[in-house]
């Protein structure tokens, strides 16, 4: 069973969500909480797989708590998908974010993706988000961290295609490879820059000017 936790100030949205999530077999809501304070003391003493996480709520918003969260992954929700507070949710750890209004098939399969281990952030929304929050980015290029252990360069293609926001199907298409051999080349990826999935790429890439301003796809 897969252990959800429900994090909104909207108790009508939990129940709807709660209601959607409850007839899934291998889904199980184990815990509600109706701000950021709230759910770092449920989680104390709850265990948690996925945390389903709203970003504007009192006390402490959803950006703050999935900072402080350790284990539970996180899917951020928000109201629209190019809310300014996504990009933060990532860098703070969320291993992407869904639509209010996301479809019951879809909600499912985002929570079964992340705790699977992979981001849920489509392609064509993280295109629009990183050319909207490009001003958030410094403006120097700062290349990979001291002590990362160097890519390849097939390994650094693959990155960057995942940064410009390109599904592992299309990396495919595009360097003539197996979608297998493009998934291995993104683990080794994460692997030797110490990142936790495709949505901390994005976040790494951009953030140390990998990818200029003009390789930014539009739509």
């Amino acid at each position: 069973m897969i252990r959800v936790m429900l994090v909104d100030d909207q108790e009508l949205l939990r129940a709807g969500f709660r209601m959607v999530l409850g007839a899934q077999p291998d889904i199980d809501v184990v815990a509600e909480a109706a701000d950021g304070v709230a759910a770092l003391e449920v989680l104390r003493t709850t265990e948690v797989d996925v945390v389903l996480m709203d970003v504007r709520m009192p006390r402490m918003d959803g950006v703050e708590a999935t900072a402080l969260i350790d284990g539970p992954k996180v899917l951020i929700l928000t109201t629209f998908d190019l809310d300014e507070y996504a990009f933060s949710a990532l860098k703070a750890g969320a291993s992407g974010f869904l639509l209010k209004d996301v479809p019951a098939a879809d909600l499912v399969s985002a929570i079964r993706s992340v705790h699977a281990g992979d981001a849920v952030v489509a392609p064509s929304t993280t295109r629009r988000m990183i050319a909207r929050f490009a001003s958030m980015m410094p403006s120097a290029p700062t290349g990979e961290p001291p002590g990362a252990a160097p890519l390849t360069t097939r390994e650094r293609e693959v990155m960057l295609m995942v940064a410009r926001g390109l599904s592992n199907t299309e990396i495919a298409e595009h360097l003539d490879l197996a979608e297998a051999t493009v998934k291995t080349h993104l683990g080794r990826v994460l692997a030797k820059l110490g990142l936790r999935d495709r949505a901390q790429v994005v976040v790494y890439a951009y953030e140390r000017r990998l990818i200029i301003p003009s390789d930014r796809p539009k739509g």
